[in-house]
C-alpha cells in the first residue's frame, strides 16, 4: 500500500515538474535564478559593509572614551595611543563607508581625532569638551 502511494506521489511530482518546465522555458528559469543570486549577493555584501562600518565606529568610540579617561588621569602617552587606535578604526570605517558608496561622513571626524592626537602628543592639554564632542559625533553616526 505504501509502495503504491509512494509511486503515485513520485509520478505526480514528475508530472508537475514536467508541466512547469513546459510552461516556463529553461532560459527564463536561468535568468530568474541569476537575478535571485545577484540580489542575494548584493544584499549580503551590503550587510557586511554596514557591519564593518558600525564595528569601526564602535571601536573608535571606545578608544575615544579610553583616551578621555587617560587624559583625566594625566597619562598623555596612553591617551595618544588610544587616539591613534581610534584614528585607525575610523580609517577602516571610512573604507567600509567608501565601499558602500555612501557620502563620506567619517573623514571630518577622523581629521578632528588626528588633530587632537597631535595636540596630546605635543604635550598640550586637550579640553574634555573636544573629546565629548567627538563622542557625540560618533553617537550620531552610529544611529
Amino acid at each position: 500500500m505504501f509502495k503504491l502511494l509512494g509511486w503515485v506521489v513520485l509520478l505526480g511530482a514528475a508530472f508537475g515538474a514536467g508541466f512547469y518546465v513546459g510552461q516556463h522555458p529553461i532560459g527564463e528559469l536561468k535568468k530568474t535564478v541569476a537575478d535571485l543570486t545577484r540580489t542575494i549577493t548584493d544584499t549580503t555584501l551590503g550587510l557586511e559593509r554596514s557591519v564593518r562600518l558600525r564595528q569601526g565606529l564602535m571601536d573608535a568610540k571606545s578608544e575615544v572614551i579610553q583616551a578621555k579617561s587617560e587624559l583625566l588621569d594625566k597619562n598623555f602617552g596612553n591617551a595618544t595611543a588610544a587616539l591613534n587606535k581610534a584614528a585607525e578604526h575610523l580609517e577602516k570605517a571610512a573604507e567600509a563607508e567608501h565601499d558602500a558608496g555612501k557620502t563620506q561622513k567619517v573623514k571630518p571626524l577622523a581629521a578632528k581625532i588626528e588633530e587632537a592626537k597631535r595636540e596630546v602628543a605635543a604635550g598640550k592639554t586637550l579640553a574634555r569638551s573636544k573629546l565629548d564632542e567627538m563622542q557625540k559625533e560618533l553617537d550620531t553616526l552610529l544611529q
